[in-house]
């Protein structure tokens, strides 16, 4: 074979095809060629830093999490145009490099030290009020992180809103900005609106109509895009009866549990500190006058709380509560070991100063029995060995599963059962497998999807490994008309009552505008509804009615009022007539004002970090591949 190869390289159309090729990397350069498959791991360059594709795809399925946790359980995650979410997620990716790069250029940083604090005092990761490394593993973990990934972004995350709080905070506004906005805001407005409702009742649908939208809007009828998993489990606890303990282990084990406790001692004190006024000769020697009025038989309290200088404890008549050995001072302990209850040491010389220390009683070691300790003492000796075990059997099980053509075998060779999960989408589900981000990207992988491949091991906690399968790939397909057609016939049943009411009342607000029809008998039957003085805030209003009221222009100086209409989400129409504009005459008080300018500040520092992030788009040397 390699001398028909040598012998057809002599050809004058392998000569041609080499010349091509030559002349190729002539006009072109061998690094563009090169650089086409470098950067095939790459969705970007911005400013010399890559943007790999594995991170692109974190950023997407994490957008995708999003849209589901922002629209709800029954959002199609699917119906999701993918290149949009690309495009769209590596542009958040863009702007977030060059704002990290920004911030460093500004000299910002975040020590690792303060990280870990952050880390340990955020709510999310805490149980029973402490931070708990279990739950913190779990949760990063369902966001689809590894720990040092997690630490990264988050850091990340520190650093731009550093400087964004930088740019915010360094705004300011002028008194005549603060004035006009605040006369703005204040405004008061009188009006009246008339409600002209959609009568779905007279709307007339025939089966073609349906089936027309039906067919034209196709796109909108497509079913979420789902897979049902085959999996098998495998379970740290499951290890703890496979491995076995001696009875004289666990006695060994029981020694040295209980060879810690000992007996704990009340002491109490009276303490002398040698300084520039009393001398180190000078404390032993009052020492020694207290130890003789000890003696002649004076309160061991009373002298402490009349010459003991340890603020802790003289109070207490020098009493220091029980302690146990490698507490105190080596001389202080010493000194309190070779007392009997009740006797007092002579002066005794610590770092602290000079003491007398007193016995006032001796509490026996607690020491618990062999049986109350046994389940404890298996349970820590057996640890390690099942942790061994467990990750032993985990590897075994991945690479059974990457050898096999589905996880029967490997489930047996682990005595395991392949467990099948219900169909979920994209964008996951509330519990079990399909609440897992790990297990959500690896099911939809390329590999699993259209590789009909076994993924590998897949670590849902500490003490939980599963290995998948995608037994059924259930793709986006139109469904049954006969499946979507009532709710076809409510929505174009509602858009067609809209249509109708929309056309009358917008004839209407023509002849009000004209004065042809008189406001009284603008709509027969029905009557204006009047309000006063409504604020941009005001309570029981549609929002959409004040953003459109607050749009009107003043009425005019003869008090001739102006009309708008309005259309609202259930398909009525709204006339809105503005009778008046009011203006504030109340000065602001000081509380006020501060509390305007801290917001108009922030929204100016705000338009500030905008045009930063702009100018650095502008500025940057960006590269999508």
């Amino acid at each position: 074979m390699l001398q028909n190869i040598r012998d057809n390289s002599q050809g004058w159309i392998a000569k041609t095809i080499v010349g091509v090729i030559v002349a190729l990397m002539a006009f072109t350069g061998f690094d563009a060629i090169v650089s086409s498959t470098s950067n095939s791991k790459n969705a970007a360059d911005v400013n010399g830093e890559k943007i790999t594709q594995d991170t692109l795809n974190r950023a997407v399925d994490m957008q995708r999490r999003q849209y589901a946790q922002q629209f709800g359980k029954d959002f199609d995650v699917s119906m999701l145009d993918d290149k949009l979410l690309r495009e769209s997620a590596l542009n958040a990716l863009i702007e977030r490099n060059l704002l990290l790069q920004g911030a460093k250029d500004s000299g910002m940083a975040f020590s690792q030290k303060a990280l870990d604090q952050l880390i340990v005092g955020m709510p999310l990761f805490q149980q029973d009020g402490k931070y708990n490394q279990d739950r913190f593993l779990q949760v990063i973990r369902q966001e689809g992180f590894t720990p040092m990934q997690f630490r990264e972004r988050l850091e990340q995350d520190v650093l731009v809103s550093q400087l964004q709080a930088g740019l915010v905070g360094s705004s300011f506004l002028t008194d005549a900005e603060l004035s006009a906005f605040v006369r703005l805001d204040k405004q008061t407005r009188d009006f009246a609106t008339l409600t002209l409702k959609a009568d779905t009742a007279a709307v007339q649908l025939q089966d073609e109509e349906l089936k027309k939208f039906y067919e034209e809007h196709a796109d909108q009828f497509m079913s979420p895009e789902q897979v049902v998993l085959d999996y098998v489990e495998l379970k740290k606890d499951a290890f703890f009866d496979r491995v076995e303990i001696k009875d004289d282990e666990l006695q060994e084990l029981y020694q040295k549990e209980i060879a810690g406790l000992a007996e704990q001692r009340q002491a109490a004190h009276i303490l002398l500190e040698v300084n520039d006024q009393l001398s180190d000769e000078q404390a032993k020697a009052k020492l020694e006058d207290v130890k003789k009025r000890l003696q002649q038989g004076e309160d061991f309290a009373a002298l402490a709380k009349e010459l003991s200088q340890d603020p802790g404890s003289a109070a207490n008549g020098g009493d220091l509560g029980y302690a146990g050995p490698g507490v105190y001072d080596p001389a202080f302990e010493e000194a309190l070991y070779s007392l009997k209850e009740g006797e007092v040491s002579a002066p005794v010389r610590s770092q602290f100063g000079w003491h007398l220390v007193k016995l006032l009683s001796v509490q026996a070691a607690d020491v618990p029995s062999f049986d109350s300790l046994k389940d404890k003492l298996i349970a820590d000796n057996k640890a390690p060995r099942v942790e061994q075990l467990f990750v032993e059997a985990a590897k075994a099980l991945e690479d059974a599963a990457y050898e096999a053509s589905d996880l029967t075998q490997p489930a047996q060779e682990q005595g395991l059962t392949v467990q099948t999960t219900a169909a979920f989408g994209r964008e996951g589900g509330s519990e079990g497998l399909a609440a897992n981000r790990q297990v959500i990207q690896a099911a939809f992988s390329e590999d699993l999807l259209e590789g009909g491949a076994n993924s590998g091991a897949i670590e849902l906690d500490p003490a939980t490994v599963v290995v998948i399968r995608v037994k059924e790939h259930k793709k986006s397909e139109l469904l049954p008309f006969d499946q979507v057609q009532n709710s076809i016939r409510e929505t174009l049943t509602l858009q067609r009552a809209n249509e109708a009411v929309k056309a009358k009342g917008e004839a209407l607000l023509v002849s009000l505008r004209e004065g042809k029809t008189p406001v009284e008998q603008a709509e027969a039957g029905q009557s204006w509804k009047v309000v006063e003085a409504a604020t941009r805030s005001q309570e029981g209003i549609e929002p959409v009615l004040l953003q459109a009221l607050f749009r009107m222009p003043k009425p005019a100086e003869d008090g001739t009022p102006t009309f708008a209409g309005v259309s609202l989400g259930n398909g009525d129409y709204v006339l809105l007539r503005l009778n008046g504009v009011g203006q504030p005459q109340a000065e602001l008080s000081e509380e006020e004002k501060s509390m305007y300018r801290r917001f108009l500040a922030s929204r100016l520092g705000q338009q500030d970090f905008n045009a930063f992030r702009e100018e650095l788009k502008e500025q940057a040397d960006i590269e999508r591949y």
